[in-house]
């Protein structure tokens, strides 16, 4: 399957010069893993890696599914409950496709990014095409093992509303949000801008916020802590391990933020980027890390890209904002 999907790319996995200033001797590395050759996921728009259960990664869809998550392994193979009447990728005699795990006491209206700690998965219902939405909000919903359950429901959804909105939509569309990460159990987002009035066409910037509350019977309204001029088309976010780096990811790049040395302004931190075109990726839209130097990518037809930072992240004056 790999050689299949992936022998007009291998070339691509090896080490190229890119990232910092032209005089830099470091390098990222990029090498085509596998695709996720499973029918029912057909446009991955978020994935997370398991911090309580190994070799487990939290994938779902884009707008359009039902509420619903998949489970897969690091070689793509779909993770259920094999003592129920169901089969993963090779069908079986007398069993249906798996189906995913269902979350029940969710909608699934545009769900665009997803993140987890120890006890949480986190699911970010904040896609926003229009800038018009008034129902945005995070679903809370216990960690479970995919292994051995087929089904569960969600905790809570949390509604949020974006500080200075009044219209809807509002004369600047910088309402759209599709990158979810946590932090010490604080969940931050950060958008994705349009010109105003026009769903199909993209402006620079990029504005993270921070959500101070947690109610479920009344709108939270966000807090901007930080924004960054030369961010576009963010898709996705994921902190690493060990907290020490924020990647974000967009249509055309990846951004590696050093966690700052005091209050969470990520976006103001000196950066590495890495120019994601030269790589023939497709639209990307979900990234989560494996460990504290290497980050999957993921397009939206399920092809996974394995990426390594050149190192530990160090200031690039060019970049710096």
């Amino acid at each position: 399957m790999f050689q299949k999907c992936f022998a007009g790319l291998l070339f691509l996995g090896c080490c190229v010069p890119v990232g910092l200033n032209a005089s830099s001797e470091v390098a990222w590395q990029v090498t085509p893993k596998f695709k996720i050759d499973y029918p029912a996921l057909q446009e991955v728009s978020g994935i997370s890696r398991s911090k309580r259960f190994d070799n487990v990664f939290w994938v779902h869809n884009d707008s359009g599914d039902e509420a619903r998550l998949f489970a897969i392994n690091s070689q793509g193979d779909v993770i259920y409950p094999e003592f129920l009447p169901f089969h993963g990728q090779q069908p079986r005699s007398g069993r249906s496709p798996w189906p995913g795990h269902r979350i029940e006491l969710a909608a699934h209206y545009d769900w665009e990014d997803i993140a987890s700690d120890e006890d949480w998965i986190y699911i970010a219902d904040t896609g926003n095409n229009g800038n018009a939405r008034r129902d945005l909000g995070i679903y809370k919903i216990p960690l479970f093992n995919p292994r051995v359950i087929e089904k569960t429901r969600a905790f809570s959804y949390i509604p949020i509303t974006y500080p200075g909105q009044q219209f809807f939509p509002a004369a600047t569309w910088h309402y759209d949000s599709e990158a979810l990460f946590i932090d010490a159990g604080q969940l931050y987002l950060i958008t994705k801008h349009r010109v105003a009035g026009r769903i199909g066409t993209f402006e620079p910037g990029g504005n993270l916020y921070r959500l101070a509350g947690a109610e479920s019977d009344r709108p939270n309204q966000l807090v901007q802590v930080d924004d960054l001029a030369t961010l576009f088309m963010v898709t996705g976010a994921a902190l690493s391990p060990d907290g020490g780096n924020l990647a974000v990811l967009g249509y055309r790049n990846l951004w590696v933020f050093p966690r700052p040395s005091t209050g969470d302004a990520w976006l103001s931190q000196p950066h590495q980027t890495l120019d994601l075109v030269p790589f023939g990726m497709g639209q990307v839209e979900a990234i989560t890390w494996l460990d504290d130097q290497r980050l999957w990518v993921v397009n939206e037809a399920g092809a996974v890209f394995e990426v390594s930072l050149p190192g530990a992240v160090t200031p690039d004056a060019a970049q710096a904002p």
